[in-house]
Parts: structure tokens; sequence; C-alpha cells
């Protein structure tokens, strides 16, 4: 018995179930007080707690002030909610202090549903329009969860808010989003002391026939508040009708799309080289909204029911007007820019877009070496002037155009001859001597004259002057490249372009649209290759011609002012106290001839006899020994290269003899890539001190070249007199000797000294190599990609349309493209000086440039529907011109004087046109009511007669209706409360949006 009750014991011991002790605390929160605690908590973060007070609303407060938003993230359960506060900004005056809420006041919600100077607000939140609420709170799903479509979840929410309000006492109201995000549905719930407002809403596809007028809708508001008294109190009523005119086909649109056959056109949008094509393709102005609001109406006062309504449009005391806005309207500037822009991502070089070269296929026919060799041995006669590099361009040109096919060339002989005569207008009369510059050239590189502003903008983006051969380059094949095979034709023109300034090259053609001088650094890289090559064909003109390379007419003074800034570029080691002496040995350079400058790239010396070296042993010797004490007698090298004597200086050793200054060779002029790689050469030198005499020593060869010309010009010299020329405050007059720096050792300029050997500059090595330098032009240019190419031009691009967009807004007088204009040229300025500008940002920068097109394309979309060119009376016009700047600018602009106004009757006679032409079947009919109406005598009557049942505006689009009241609600002893519904009647939707306030009291 006893071990019986032991098994039992224990087998009731093994059983689960018997180990399963559950306790339930009540105390500890559920995930619904949880949710309602959060609530609470971002109410009291964001100070949303008791009563506030709040100044009256001012008429349009809810437009012209600026709404603000906070936002939260809150959970319920696993359920995500967004959390948002919106409220209208109140700025207070500083030291102005806050009124204390009066004991018992209503809410400013409540306060808010009364006011009539903000109804229908043309930009803002939806429950400020349906309610006309300054500030409230939004609880809405999180992105990624389901919408609340179930009536219990949507319960659940709102017990939760009035429990959330109860315990803060906030008097903000406090909404929750349900059903699917598109229909916004909301309900809400608003307290005060002893007050409540609930907002409910409804929401239907379709319009009721019993609430399809005011009347029914009055109904609804009546049987809803439940007024107790008898009478019920007046209510308030405010009305908008919207209307929408779609039809614009009685107006022309007055921008005409471009001749797309034609390559020279004068009208609006047309194609014409040097000028970038300009408006939009299509009408950018889809709609005009016009809303005709009765703002103060009474129930007593207007019918409006199933069988008559006396709300008719024209009569209606407020106009105002919106217009909606094409999406991207096809702009002619845009698509510009765009296309061109697309070419920068294309990675093709000119042989894989064009093709096998072309010199390629004719190597094929000479393919047998064995040919070429005979060639070479057959004793044939071959002229002279065959050989020349122009001539097998010339060649190659020709073997180019033959075996490009018809289909392969983009551009005809036509078009192309024309751009080439546009870029080169100096090619249409060439001269007989090959070795003279082309008529018109030297015009070419004078500065133009233009506003300071307008032609300083190449300085700020980088790109070339407004009337250069890069500008004009950049957009004829912007042009090409829109018109004319796309990026085939751009790789066309560009050969054509690169052969020509080989041809000019070769027969010293100064290249047209280029400034004199060197490059200038401020441009684009290609412009500063281009002028490259002019100094290049200047240098070498100055060969060929037996004188000195002078881009200006040779007046002392002038280029006395070049040689000087020249002097400052190309020798990195004078000192800048000889800049002025330097000056001077510019100026006297311009009247001597260089007769025999050799046209090698080698060093080239002039065989001397046995007299001139036992001449210049002795010099040597003297030097050695010491200045001589008598100067007659004394052997020494015959002077060359001088220009003229130095003032009233002599040479220290030779008293007698004067100091003269030499003929020097010009520094070197450098492209920026040129500058940047010798920065990098010079930098890998090192630190050390054999790297830093090795810089010295390269930076020096100026200095050098000068030195050698100073001693073929002065015999007999010493470093002495060469300072006294060169860099005069590095010699004390007053001790005879050469400064403090000059006496170091191993001092540059000594070393410089002792290695110079006297020869005349025309002798020298020289320092600008124009043949080299030209070559490696011609082959920067030869292979440029067409992305590399359009890189580079991108900026002269956006330096043209941006010159294009001010010369368009100039007619108009439009503040927003004044501002955007400004806008752009700060953010090109910043990116385009950039030497890697990003692609992104470039892309931006196109995209502002396009809307400010069409903001201007839609500015005078507007003025040619208002027929402002037409307006004879001076302040109508004034009047018309601000109201479209307007309604460019704002969301929506009051008609002055509504239907009975200039704009009004414009308008009006736009909708009666549109209804005209929509009712008329006949054309003869048509054109007969589009002439009547263009007549704009006759009044109101006449016209309707003369329609006859054609009403004047159509069916409105959207009808919105707000009802306000105050009564005492539920009981006829409770307090009066606002009450208000507002309604929206369209087509394919029906909305009535109710806050209905009630006692809780007095119940």
């Amino acid at each position: 018995m006893q071990a019986n009750k032991y098994r039992l014991k224990m087998a009731a011991d093994s059983d689960p179930e018997s180990d399963v002790f559950e306790i339930t605390d009540f105390t500890t929160a559920s995930g619904w007080e949880r949710f309602v605690s959060k609530v609470e908590e971002v109410l009291n973060d964001w100070k949303l707690i008791g009563s506030s007070v709040h100044k009256p609303l001012e008429k349009g407060e809810y437009n012209s002030g600026t709404w603000e938003e906070k936002t939260e993230e809150i959970s319920f359960a696993d359920y995500k909610f967004t959390v948002t506060h919106h409220y209208l900004k109140e700025e207070s005056p500083d030291g102005e202090e806050k009124e204390e809420p009066e004991e018992d006041a209503f809410p400013a919600a409540m306060q808010d549903l009364l006011c009539m100077n903000n109804d229908f607000p043309p930009r803002a939140h939806c429950l400020v329009r349906w309610y006309g609420v300054r500030e409230f709170v939004v609880i809405s799903p999180g992105a990624n969860n389901d919408a609340i479509i179930s009536e219990s979840k949507c319960n659940l929410l709102l017990s939760s808010v009035s429990i959330a309000l109860g315990n803060t006492g906030s008097q903000v109201p406090l909404f929750v989003q349900i059903q699917q995000k598109w229909r916004r549905m909301y309900a809400g719930e608003c307290q005060g002391p002893g007050v409540r407002t609930d907002f409910e809403m409804v929401h239907l596809r379709k319009v009721p026939n019993q609430y399809n007028h005011l009347s029914g809708l009055l109904d609804i508001f009546k049987s809803k508040i439940g007024c107790p008294l008898t009478p019920i109190p007046p209510i308030n009523i405010a009305i908008r009708f919207t209307y929408i005119l779609q039809d614009w086909q009685q107006y022309s649109w007055p921008q005409q799309p471009p001749d797309f056959d034609a390559l020279l056109g004068g009208e609006v949008g047309g194609v014409e080289f040097g000028k970038l094509p300009f408006g939009a393709c299509e009408d950018p102005i889809s709609e005009l909204h016009l809303a005709t609001t009765w703002p103060h109406l009474t129930e007593g006062i207007i019918v409006d029911n199933d069988v008559y309504s006396d709300l008719d449009p024209v009569q209606a005391p407020h106009w105002s007007v919106r217009v909606r806005k094409a999406d991207n309207p096809q702009c002619l500037l845009g698509d510009f820019l765009s296309e061109f822009f697309k070419l920068c991502c294309r990675k093709e070089s000119t042989e894989e877009i064009l093709g096998r070269s072309p010199l390629e296929e004719e190597g094929k026919e000479n393919a047998d070496i064995s040919q070429a060799l005979s060639k070479l041995t057959e004793p044939t006669t071959v002229p002279i002037h065959k050989l020349s590099v122009s001539s097998m361009v010339h060649s190659a040109r020709k073997r180019m155009r033959r075996h490009r096919r018809v289909e392969e060339s983009p551009l005809s002989n036509e078009v192309l001859n024309s751009i080439l005569l546009y870029l080169f207008p100096d090619a249409a009369e060439k001269p007989s001597n090959g070795s003279e510059a082309k008529p018109g050239a030297s015009n070419a590189n004078s500065p133009p004259e233009k506003e300071p502003e307008n032609y300083n903008l190449y300085n700020q983006f980088k790109s070339s002057p407004a009337d250069s051969l890069t500008y004009k380059l950049s957009l004829c094949l912007c042009m090409v490249n829109f018109y004319h095979g796309g990026v085939k034709g751009v790789v066309q023109l560009w050969q054509e372009f690169v052969l020509e300034m080989r041809y000019r090259w070769e027969n010293n053609y100064l290249v047209p649209g280029l400034a004199s001088g060197p490059p200038d650094l401020r441009c684009c890289l290609l412009h500063q290759k281009l002028q490259m090559l002019n100094c290049c064909i200047e240098r070498k003109k100055a060969r060929d011609n037996g004188k000195r390379p002078s881009p200006l007419d040779s007046s002392a003074g002038s280029a006395g002012e070049r040689k000087a800034s020249g002097s400052d570029n190309g020798k990195a080691t004078q000192n800048s106290s000889g800049t002025e002496d330097r000056r001077e040995r510019g100026e006297a350079n311009q009247g001597k001839s260089w007769e025999s400058w050799s046209d090698s790239e080698e060093e080239f010396f002039e065989c001397l006899s046995d007299t001139e070296e036992l001449k210049e042993n002795t010099q040597d010797n003297e030097k050695k020994e010491g200045p001589p004490k008598e100067n007659k007698g004394a052997p020494r090298l015959k002077a060359e290269g001088r220009l003229r004597p130095h003032g009233k200086l002599t040479l220290l050793h030779y008293i007698q003899e004067p100091l003269y200054i030499p003929v020097t060779q010009e520094p070197a002029p450098m492209t920026e890539d040129l500058l940047e790689e010798q920065s990098e050469v010079l930098a890998k030198l090192g630190t050390s001190a054999e790297g830093a005499h090795l810089r010295a020593r390269m930076q020096s060869a100026c200095l050098l070249s000068d030195m050698e010309s100073f001693k073929a010009a002065n015999p007999g010299c010493c470093l002495e007199d060469f300072v006294r020329w060169y860099s005069p405050r590095d010699y004390v007059e007053e001790e005879g000797e050469l400064s403090a720096r000059m006496k170091i050792p191993g001092n540059m300029w000594a070393e410089a000294w002792e290695t110079a050997k006297p020869a005349p500059a025309r002798r020298q090595r020289r320092l600008f190599d124009d043949t080299r330098e030209a070559e490696k032009v011609l082959h920067y240019l030869a292979v440029q990609k067409p992305a590399d190419l359009t890189r580079h031009l991108l900026p002269c691009i956006i330096h043209a349309a941006i010159l294009k967009e001010k010369e368009e807004e100039s007619t108009e007088d439009i503040a927003s493209v004044k501002k955007g204009i400004l806008q752009i040229i700060s953010n090109a300025s910043k990116l385009l000086r950039h030497p890697n500008p990003d692609y992104k940002k470039l892309e931006e920068i196109i995209n502002q440039i396009m809307a400010v097109e069409t903001i201007i394309a839609r500015a005078r979309s507007l003025k040619a529907k208002f027929g402002i060119s037409k307006c004879e009376n001076i302040d109508e016009r004034e009047d018309l011109e601000r109201f479209v700047n307007s309604l460019l600018e704002e969301p929506e602009v009051s008609v002055v004087g509504a239907g009975r106004g200039p704009a009004g009757s414009i308008i009006h006679n736009l909708f009666v046109s549109a209804q005209r032409l929509a009712e008329s079947t006949d054309e003869a009919a048509l054109m007969t009511l589009m002439d009547e109406e263009s007549v704009k005598s006759g009044s109101q009557e006449e016209r309707r007669q003369n329609s006859g049942a054609v009403s004047d505006f159509p069916p409105p689009a959207g009808r919105e209706i707000i009802l306000r009241t105050v009564v005492p609600r539920p009981a006829p002893y409770s307090k009066p409360l606002p009450q208000r519904m507002f309604c929206v009647l369209m087509k394919e939707d029906f909305r009535l949006a109710g806050a209905f306030s009630s006692d809780t009291s007095f119940f």
C-alpha cells in the first residue's frame, strides 16, 4: 500500500502538465498601452501639451507663410507608424511677451474652422484646405506597411488618439490616416476644455444625384449637426467653381520649329551658324484653370438645385487663375546641350567611328615594298613644291574624300564648305604668295567690342571669348551633332578642321579668331593649343620673311610692353629688380632684323677663321690675367647682334667702349599642360643639393641665351657689365661691385656666365622650337576622340547657352529667370574650372539651363495667348505683363476686376472661343466665329444671342463648397460651437470632410 502511494506520487511528479504554473501579471503594460504612451511622449517632446495663444490669421497667410513639419517613427507591436507635425511658422516680434491663454477658451483649431481669410489655399496640405487648421498632427502607416482598412483597427487607433489627447491636455488636432493612401482618408479629433471636435470624412467615386447641388449638401449638413434650435442659425457658404481650358488651337504657338533642311534661317528657332536655337517645339502651357469664387453667401441669397442655379461664373465676384505647365516640354536649346553632352560618354576613337583609315586603304594599293624601292631609285624629276607636307595633306584629303562613300559622309560638300567658310572667313580670298597671311586674319585677332560682363564670362568658365575660333567651332560641332549625322558628322568636321590647321601651318597662314600673344591660360586647353599653333606660325613666318616676329605693328612703346611681359614668363630665375631695364631692352629689340635664322632643331655654329680664333684665345687670356690698363691695340672679337647702346653706360674693362643692348630670343610660350608637365619634372628632381642645382640650370635656359647674346654684342665684357644691364639692383654703383647675393659661392649667374659662349641670337639654339611645338599641337589635335573633344568644348557650349538665355531674357524681364541665370553662372564657374568636372554636376547645370529656357518659353506662350503685343493701351499692357509674370512665379493669381477687368475679358474670350470651336462642325462657320471673336465690341447679351445655345463656359471640372455655422450641440443648452463641412464634387470624386464640435460638459 505504501509502495503504491509512492509510485503514484512519482507518476504525478513526472507528469509534464503538473510542472506548468502560469501567472498573469495585469500590472505589465500591453502593446496598445505602450503605443498610447509613445504617442504621448512625441506630443511632449514637441511641446504640444496644454493650450497656447495664436494671433488671428491674416488674409492669404496660408499661401504667403512658411509651412514646416517634424517627423518621428513609432510602432504598435510590429506595425510601424510615422507621426508628422505640420504647422504654419509664426514670426513673433522680438521682445514681445507671450499672452497667457484665457481660461476655458476654445482651441485655436476650432477658431480656424470659422476663419474665412484663407479659404481655398492654392498650395497647402489637403487637411489645411478641407478644415482650415494651421497646426495638426498626422499618424500614418509606415512606408512598407499595409493600409488600415478594417473598422476595428480604425476604431482602435482613434481610441488611442483620444486617450493620448486627454492625458496630455494637447489642443492640437490629431488625425489618423485610414484606407488606401491614394484615397487621402483621415479621421481625427481635437479636444479642449469641455469641448471636442470630431473630424469625419466620406469619399465616393461618383456623386449621388441628390447631392449634386448646393441644396442637397445643405440637407446633409443640417442633418449631421442635428441642431435642436428652431429656426436654425444662418449657414455661411463659400463656393468655388473651377473651369479648365485645354484647347489652344485658335491661337497659334509663337515658336516655329526649325527648318531641318535649311542651313541658314532667320526665323525664330531656325538653324544659323554661330547661333544656338532657342524655344520650345511644343506649347509649354497645357491648361489654364479658372477658379470663380463666391466667398460670402448665405442660404437664402443663392439658389442652386437640380432645376436652376444662380451661380453664373461671369457674375462671380472673385476670379483667380493658375496655369498647368507641360511636363518636360521639348526645347531646342536643351536638346542641343543634352545631345552634345552625351558625346562625353562615347569611348570610340575616330577610326572606330568612321571605319578603316583612308590612308591605310591607300597603303594597300602600294603594299609591294619592291615597287616603293624602285620608285626611289628611278631617276624621275619631282618638283620641289610637291614634296611639302601641305601637298601631302592635300592629296590625303583627296584620298579621304574619294574613299569615303556617300552614305558614310553625314556632311554634304555644301554643308561642309559653308561651315568651313564660317570658321575661316579669310579662306574666301587666298593670296597669291603663300607666305603671307590671309586677308582678314589680323582683324580676327583684335578683341571684340562687347559688354565686359558678357565678354568676361569665358574667364569664369574657362571657355574662350565669344568671337573666337574655338567658340565658333563648338557651336558648329554642336549643330552638326544635332542635325547632320550625330557623332559621325562631328568626327568628319573635326578631321577637316585638323587638316585645315595642318595646311595653315605649312603655308604660313595665321589662324583667324585668336588673340595675339602667348596662350591665354584663362581659356580652355584646346583654345590654348590653337593659340600655340598661331605663335609657331608667327615665328616661322618671321624666319621665312627675314624679320623679327611681331604680331603688332612695330611701335616702340607697345612692342616693349609685350617683350617685358614675355620676359617675366620665360625667365624664372631673373630678379624682379631688373624688370624696368628688361623692358627698356625689349623696347629696343623691335628695330633689328634677323638675317639668317636657322630652320633646324639642332644647334648651328658658323665656322671661325684663324684670326677670330686667335682673338677669342687672346680674350680668354685677358680674362685670366686681369683687365689691361690700356685698351688700345688689344685684339677682341668682332661684335655681333647689337641692337643699340644702353644709354651712357660703358664697359668696365674697356671704358671707351659703350655697353650695347643685344638682340635676344623671345621666351617660349607654353600651354597649361606643358607648364604642368614642366612642374612635374622639376618636382621629381627632389630637394637634394644636386637636384636643386640641376633644377636651377633647367630654369636658366633663357638667362644663358641672353648672356651669350650679350657677350657677342659686347666683346671684352664681364659679369658685372651684364648685371648692370640685366639686373641693375644687383650692382652697387657706390662700391663698384656686385651685390652680396651675387658673391655667394656657387652662384648660378656666375656659373652660367662661365659656361656662356659669345653667340648672337641668330646662331643660338632656339629657345622656342616652333617646328617641334607645331607638330606636337597638330598631333594633339589629330588624336582627339569625340569624347575628349566634347569635354574640351563643353565650357564653350555652356558659355554660349548662357549668353543666349541672357539675350532672350532681356526682352522678357522675368525676375525668376534673372535669378536662375545668376545661379547657373555661380555653379558653372566653380565646376568648369576644375580639370575633371563631375558629370552628374554638369548634367545638373544643363538641367538648370533647360529650366530657364522653359520659363522663357512659357512666358512667351502666355503673352501670345493674352495678346499683349496687340494691346495698344500702355497701362493695360503693363498690367497684363505683370499678370503674366505672376502666373509664372506664383501658384495662383487673382484677376483684378474678375470677369470685367482686362485680363478677365481676355480669359472669358478664350473660353468662349474654345466652346464655339468645340460645338462648331462647319469649317466656314468656324472661321466666321473666330473672326467675330477677334472683335471685342458688343455686350454680353449680344454675344450670347450670337452664340445661340452654346454656353460661354464648359461644365465646371470641380466644385468646392464650404458650409459653416455655430450651433449648440448636442443639447439646446450646450455651448454654441463651430461646425464646418467641406464638399468636393468632381466627375469621378465626391468627398465630404466634416468637423463637428460638441459640448462634453453640458450634454
